[in-house]
């Protein structure tokens, strides 16, 4: 439950323009088996990019069975940037209170699938969604389906820091005061219905969740661009956590981070899968492999080829282009 319907309003333009330059995909279908699947035939049908085996993708491959219930469910889920197919029949369930990790090379369709999630791509005038996406069960691309109310659901956490250029205290509760979840200023002191106490609690929880509370507690009236970039990034994931989402999309939370703060930024993430259900985009496999219960990797242009347990899919992956792309050979 995020604020992003109101924070991607304040958004750089380049935020927005990045948002188109995703390429192509190719199809997915989900089937369980049980059977361990032996290395299918070569395709001369396909395409891949320079390095790959040509291999066709099996439906037991990214079929992925787990206990408990699905937070998010995806089906046949097809995305067009005009006439550019950008991803292709994805199907996938996403585990509650668990972190996902989507991996593969650059310009697979990690972060088009991520977005579809929460409707971002709904921005980009070009974009096509075919498919579903259901959370909790309920399709979020219903025609009556209330974008506002989604996006405080499932908030989402950019690449690079995105504070507005107010005081911490104001970032955190930006979002809770458009929404009308806390009432603060004149006009409702003057009524006797002011939040200020609340606000002060919800800006101590937030900031405390977001293990931002002990670096900045003294300080909640400065400018939150003063803050350093690992600090701006948690007051990020704070400013999401405060209007009480269940469902986190993080882009590459900590890419732009030093290792000290990339470190913080992944204990942090290890800790919200306890009450969120955290899904994160990432090109650092080592990051997935440290921080993930499941992955699903994504290659050649968006084709969700392998999702599984994340020791499976690093120990003794099915596909042998998972495996040539886990161990360097290209990507």
């Amino acid at each position: 439950m995020s604020e992003h319907q109101t924070e991607t309003e304040t958004e750089p333009d380049r935020e927005r323009a990045a948002e188109a330059t995703e390429p192509d995909a190719a199809p997915s279908t989900a089937t369980a088996t049980t059977e361990s699947a032996s290395r299918p035939e070569p395709s001369t049908e396909r395409t891949t990019v320079a390095g790959e085996t040509d291999e066709t993708t099996r439906p037991e491959w990214v079929q992925y069975d787990f206990d408990g219930e699905s937070k998010l469910s995806v089906h046949d889920l097809d995305v067009y940037y005009g006439d550019e197919h950008a991803l292709k029949g994805v199907s996938m369930e996403i585990p509650e209170e668990s972190v996902t990790a989507l991996i593969g090379p650059s310009g697979c369709g990690k972060s088009t699938y991520l977005r579809c999630l929460n409707r971002m791509n709904d921005r980009i005038k070009a974009a096509r969604i075919d498919g579903s996406v259901e959370l909790d069960g309920q399709n979020v691309y219903d025609d009556n389906a209330n974008l506002v109310e989604l996006r405080k659901r499932v908030g989402m956490v950019f690449q690079s820091p995105n504070p507005f250029p107010k005081s911490i205290r104001d970032n955190i509760s930006y979002g809770p005061r458009k929404h009308g979840d806390i009432n603060t200023g004149l006009l409702s002191r003057l009524v006797g219905r002011s939040d200020k106490e609340a606000e002060e609690k919800l800006v101590e929880r937030s900031l405390r969740d977001a293990a931002l509370w002990d670096e900045v507690s003294g300080r909640l009236d400065d400018n939150a661009l003063g803050l350093s970039g690992g600090q701006q990034q948690r007051l990020c994931i704070a400013r999401c956590l405060a209007t009480d989402p269940e469902v986190i999309l993080m882009d590459e939370p900590a890419s732009a981070l030093d290792p000290i703060a990339t470190s913080k930024i992944e204990d942090l993430i290890t800790d919200l899968a306890e009450e969120y259900t955290v899904v994160v985009v990432t090109h650092n496999m080592q990051q997935a492999a440290r921080i993930s219960d499941q992955t699903a990797v994504f290659l050649t242009g968006g084709e969700l080829v392998e999702y599984d347990d994340t020791e499976k899919i690093f120990e003794n992956p099915e596909s042998q282009r998972v495996e040539d792309y886990i161990s360097g050979k290209f990507g």
